[in-house]
């Protein structure tokens, strides 16, 4: 619903600091994150990346490049980020391109 799930979500969003731009780009890049759970799915994977020393500044650039990210499941995004951080190359830009790629594109990387 949109009291429900829409503006919750909008708003999580903001409170990350995307502007209304980056928002807009985020759900037209990932139009599902309304029935994804805020609680359960959303705010887990956001804290995964502080877990992992990304700031605000950085989570926004990763949500603005690659909205998909929300929309991946949790184990997708911590492994990619330990075999990426295992390589030295773990930035704000090296994740949004990696999560993007297919299995095998990322395996044969």
């Amino acid at each position: 619903s949109l009291e429900g799930n829409l503006k919750p979500t909008v708003q999580w969003l903001r409170d990350l600091g995307l502007d209304d731009v980056q928002v807009a780009k985020v759900i037209v890049g990932k139009s599902q994150l309304f029935v994804l759970s805020l609680e359960n799915n959303l705010k887990p994977k956001i804290q995964m990346l502080r877990e992992q020393g990304f700031a605000a500044s950085q989570i926004v650039r990763i949500l603005s490049s690659c909205p998909a990210l929300l929309g991946y499941s949790a184990k997708r995004l911590a492994y990619r980020m330990k075999v990426v951080e295992a390589r030295g190359s773990l930035t704000d830009k090296s994740l949004g391109t990696v999560m993007r790629l297919m299995d095998a594109q990322f395996a044969a990387r």
